[in-house]
């Protein structure tokens, strides 16, 4: 379970997260390669997919960064499953 600062859940409210949420795991799939997290450019170009979505639902520019940090690390965790896909 992901823990949202309380301030991002109520200025952006469930039924918006949910859209990033599934928003962030379709782009982040399409984008991982076998050795994603072992190169740094290929992490640094799922970062930017990931501040851009993000940006686009006006989420705080303040929690940006260690939202992004959270997706990467989950990534990371179910990398495995998605290229047994």
């Amino acid at each position: 379970m992901v823990n949202i600062p309380f301030g991002v859940l109520m200025v952006l409210g469930d039924d918006v997260l949910k859209i990033i949420a599934q928003e962030l795991v379709k782009s982040v799939k399409r984008s991982v390669s076998v050795d994603w997290t072992k190169r740094e450019n290929a992490r640094a170009q799922i970062r930017v997919i990931v501040k851009r979505i993000l940006r686009k639902y006006g989420y705080p520019p303040d929690k940006q960064e260690k939202a992004t940090q959270t997706v990467l690390e989950q990534a990371e965790v179910l990398c495995r499953e998605w290229m047994a896909e």
